[in-house]
């Protein structure tokens, strides 16, 4: 599959640098950082949490997991794992399972850990669960812009 379309579309919009590695395939992100020989925290990966009556992507390292409580505190209101089914309705182009960490095209709230901002790289999944997406931190920000960033994971 490769890149999914929604995600090389505004890659590319972006006119950020980024390159693509293949790689076996994996179930999560923490083994596709360990497969792909980069560590956890280099690994970004999205979560999607139901929140109000809508949805939030949370995009936390790999090596960690979303703190619920305090992602509830910072928008005021109760949030929840949202479920498979729901999350795949969202990321239609995507795998099942292969959560984008690219909410703006799809038109998803997005949250960014703080703990992503301590390496010069970034890698994420591209939309399956064989496809590998590198970035700089630089090109990273730039994908991200106007995205709220807290610590998030734990």
């Amino acid at each position: 599959m490769g890149i999914a379309m929604t995600m090389h579309e505004f890659l590319e919009d972006s006119h950020v640098h980024y390159d693509v590695a293949r790689h076996n395939r994996t179930g999560s992100s923490t083994v596709t950082a360990r497969v792909s020989h980069i560590p956890g925290r280099e690994m970004a990966k999205g979560v999607v949490l139901k929140w109000d009556d809508s949805y939030l992507l949370a995009v936390v390292p790999a090596s960690r997991q979303v703190d619920l409580g305090k992602v509830g505190s910072i928008v005021g209101e109760k949030v929840a794992l949202a479920n498979e089914e729901e999350t795949a309705a969202l990321f239609p182009d995507c795998e099942k399972g292969a959560v984008p960490v690219l909410g703006a095209p799809y038109r998803i709230a997005c949250m960014i850990d703080g703990e992503l901002d301590a390496d010069e790289d970034v890698y994420f999944e591209g939309g399956d669960h064989r496809t590998l997406v590198h970035v700089t931190r630089d090109g990273f920000e730039q994908l991200m812009y106007g995205m709220p960033r807290a610590h998030i994971s734990r």
